[in-house]
């Protein structure tokens, strides 16, 4: 074989050689990111849930419709009172609106939780508006967006979802009552005997015993791709119970230039403190933060009006 000769074959083998390392390339790159869309955006239902299902408490006796009163910001029947008001603090760009919702409950604990889609799974979402009208909601936040994560305590409706403890969580009970916990050191059963209705999965807790509950500068909520940190100031949602049926929902907008730069974990817990919360918890915000109230969205979500989905809802019926 001649020296062209041999120059071709090497060029020919190097060429094999490149094109095998590029595709080899693309198979990795293509199984990465298809892990990270199985994982972060493909729907997986675990559970098809009937809105029934997700239902335990006695609900209360049909009102007849007169009997309810509301306005774009109110409502009251025998069962419940529903009063939201819109604060603004501050100003330029240390201004801060908030959405405070307080809500009494007079014969029964209505506060109740859906699924989007009605099915639990991972990376099943849908707007907070959409799946609170599907419920029939007179009042709805955004949950805990439990399908972002593979872990943590999940119980609704009296059924156990997830038994996969890893943070500090909140359990709603039948009484009427909030009780922040440990998830590594009380079982699901344990929850239920109590009477635990429906548990969060995401903190901090922020008032504990009428007090605040710590110092917030190293909470993790979980390591997920695409997190925040959770310190700094941004949107918020949080629910606080003053006394057994009396609770506090907490709306915070963020990350719009002199309309609200949202608020630390620190502002948000002091907040929950001065309103007189006994017990509050943050549940998932950002661009999830979410009021609805009476077939609208009262707060700004990121300032765009523009909700982002969610996995769940905790929400008041129309009775």
């Amino acid at each position: 074989m001649n020296l062209r000769g041999v120059i071709i074959i090497f060029r020919q083998r190097k060429r094999t050689k490149i094109i095998t390392i590029i595709a080899t390339l693309l198979i990795i790159i293509a199984a990465i990111l298809y892990g990270l869309a199985n994982r972060y955006l493909f729907e997986h239902v675990e559970v098809v849930v009937s809105p029934n299902n997700v239902v335990t408490q006695d609900l209360p006796v049909k009102q007849v419709a007169a009997q309810a009163q509301s306005d774009d910001w109110n409502y009251e029947d025998d069962n419940e009172t529903i009063h939201i008001k819109k604060v603004q603090t501050g100003s330029g760009a240390d201004t801060i609106t908030y959405f405070v919702a307080d809500v009494t409950f007079n014969k029964t604990t209505n506060l109740l939780t859906a699924f989007a889609k009605n099915a639990f799974g991972t990376n099943i979402i849908e707007n907070t508006s959409k799946i609170a009208a599907s419920n029939n909601a007179i009042f709805a936040i955004n949950g805990d967006y439990y399908g972002f994560r593979n872990d943590g305590v999940i119980i609704r409706g009296g059924t156990v979802y997830r038994d996969e403890p890893a943070r500090d969580g909140l359990a709603l009970l039948s009484n009427g009552t909030l009780q922040a916990y440990n998830e590594e050191e009380i079982s699901s059963q344990d929850l239920l005997a109590e009477g635990t209705t429906n548990t969060f999965s995401f903190g901090p807790t922020l008032v504990t015993n009428g007090e605040v509950a710590g110092d917030f500068s190293t909470v993790q909520i979980d390591k997920n791709f695409g997190n925040r940190s959770i310190q700094d100031a941004n949107p918020r949602t949080g629910i606080g119970m003053i006394s057994p049926n009396h609770f506090l929902f907490v709306v915070v907008d963020g990350r719009k230039a002199n309309y609200s730069r949202g608020m630390t974990l620190n502002e948000f817990a002091n907040l929950f403190h001065e309103l007189g919360a006994t017990e509050a918890y943050n549940l998932d915000g950002g661009g999830s933060s979410t009021m609805y109230f009476m077939g609208r969205v009262v707060n700004n979500p990121l300032g765009k009006g523009n909700e982002r989905g969610v996995s769940d809802i905790i929400y008041i019926p129309k009775s």
